[in-house]
C-alpha cells in the first residue's frame, strides 16, 4: 500500500498548492523570515521535545533559537516532502497523516518524518515522484 492507493487524487494540483500556501502562512514566524518551530509542532501535534529530536537539536533550541540553521533545515525539508505528498494526494491533511504515520516499505518501513530527520528528504521526494509516475509502491 502506498500514498496513491491510500489517498488517491481528490483535488487538482492547483488546489493542493493553495493548501500548501495556507499551511506555510500558518506556520510562518510573524514578522520573521523563517518557519516557526512552535507553530509547526502544534500543527503536526508534536511536543517540542519530539520536534527537537527529529531536528537533532537541543529541546531548548525550539523556543530559544527558532532560527537555528539545523532546526530550520529540518523544517524546510519536511515542508518540501509535505508539498510533494500534498501534490500527489491533493489534500494537506492526508499528506500530514501520511508523513507521520505511514510506514514506507521501500525505506525499511520507516515513516517520512523519520527519513527527513535522517537527512533523506530528497529520497522521499524521489519516491513520491515515482508514485506520481506510477512506478513506485
Amino acid at each position: 500500500m502506498h500514498i496513491v492507493s491510500v489517498y488517491g487524487y481528490n483535488r487538482p494540483m492547483a488546489a493542493a498548492a493553495e493548501t500548501i500556501e495556507a499551511f506555510l502562512s500558518e506556520i510562518r514566524e510573524p514578522g520573521k523570515p523563517w518557519i516557526s518551530p512552535t507553530r509547526f509542532a502544534k500543527r503536526l501535534n508534536l511536543e517540542q521535545q519530539q520536534l527537537a529530536q527529529l531536528a537533532h537539536v537541543h529541546r531548548n533550541t525550539v523556543t530559544k533559537m527558532p532560527a537555528a540553521t539545523s532546526l530550520q533545515k529540518y523544517l524546510k525539508d519536511a515542508i518540501r516532502v509535505l508539498a510533494a505528498a500534498t501534490d500527489l494526494s491533493g489534500d494537506l491533511e492526508r499528506a500530514l497523516f501520511w508523513f507521520q504515520n505511514h510506514p514506507l516499505s521501500t525505506f525499511d518501513y520507516q515513516t517520512a518524518d523519520v527519513l527527513v530527520s535522517q537527512g533523506r528528504a530528497d529520497s522521499v521526494i524521489d519516491y513520491i515522484e515515482s508514485l506520481q509516475a506510477g512506478t513506485g509502491g
